[in-house]
């Protein structure tokens, strides 16, 4: 199946994640000849929210136009009271998602999830943790890791960092406790001997690192950084099954498989009402650990 045409908008500016993630999008259904002329816009601003409401202010009704999108979103309408929501468009798929991994330096004396949760145990106050913005995903697993441990989450001391280097830096020199990211971020440290992973918040363990998951240590914690495609508000069914169709041809072809080992990105892919279910979970599971918080009322 393909398309003529297809407009899809990055709700971040250019070179970043969503951007990168639109315009791989683009390079693959164009050179599968699944979809022929194709317009990647960028609106930036609030973690999403600006583009997603002028994508449903400007595209309801229309097949040919799609937003990317994905966990961040999730907490940033939560987090800035936005007065729309993913659940005012039409999901069409999960794309990709990254786990997030908590590291501490080599030299820590905490080797394990369970020697971390111990001292926060003790002192909640004490254990600071270096991430990504306030309410975004890296936020969470820690509020998420501090119920696991029987803390309160809103006792915890998470330091919000604008830029990866700037973490990595508080990280390595030992200025904070542990940090948070996702796994290509601390990938060559890692790797270098100078960062030793506590563990990863995915459900299994994965091909492209031998760390310990927070589940086979004894902590719940399933999270993903992934982003997705949806298209607009009011279409039909017959045009949101023919989107997902040409979505699931792109996600099964050599070159976008190949384009996700090369930028370190996990095909995730789940689409139509399994993905619709997620999303509402995922709504649903985001809220109330952003009260929890303390990020949103």
């Amino acid at each position: 199946m393909a398309i003529d045409s297809l407009s899809i908008m990055a709700p971040a500016g250019p070179g970043g994640g969503w951007d990168q993630t639109a315009r791989t999008i683009q390079s693959t259904l164009q050179s599968e000849g699944l979809v022929s002329n194709i317009q990647v816009s960028n609106v930036a601003g609030a973690g999403g929210t600006i583009g997603l409401q002028q994508f449903i202010n400007q595209s309801s009704g229309d097949p040919a136009a799609t937003i990317v999108g994905g966990y961040v979103m999730v907490g940033a309408v939560i987090a800035n009271a936005s007065p729309v929501g993913l659940d005012d468009i039409t999901p069409l798929a999960r794309l990709t998602g990254e786990y997030v991994v908590v590291v501490v330096p080599a030299n820590s004396e905490i080797e394990t999830a369970q020697d971390l949760a111990a001292m926060l145990e003790a002192d909640p106050g004490g254990v600071t943790w270096a991430g990504g913005s306030a309410g975004g995903v890296d936020h969470i697993a820690v509020g998420r890791f501090a119920q696991e441990a029987g803390v309160d989450p809103a006792a915890i001391n998470y330091i919000p960092y604008s830029g990866g280097g700037e973490a990595l830096a508080a990280i390595l020199g030992g200025q904070v406790t542990a940090g948070v990211s996702g796994y290509s971020e601390f990938s060559a440290q890692i790797e270098a001997g100078e960062l030793r992973v506590i563990g990863i918040t995915a459900p299994e363990a994965q091909e492209y690192t031998d760390a310990p998951t927070f589940v086979e240590q004894g902590y719940n914690l399933d999270i993903q950084n992934w982003r997705m495609i949806a298209g607009a508000p009011d279409i039909t069914d017959e045009e949101k099954a023919e989107l997902i169709s040409v979505i699931q041809e792109m996600a099964g072809s050599d070159a976008w498989n190949d384009e996700l080992r090369n930028r370190g990105w996990v095909n995730t892919y789940m689409d139509g009402a399994a993905f619709e279910e997620y999303l509402a979970n995922e709504i649903e599971s985001t809220t109330a650990i952003l009260q929890d918080l303390g990020i949103s009322q």
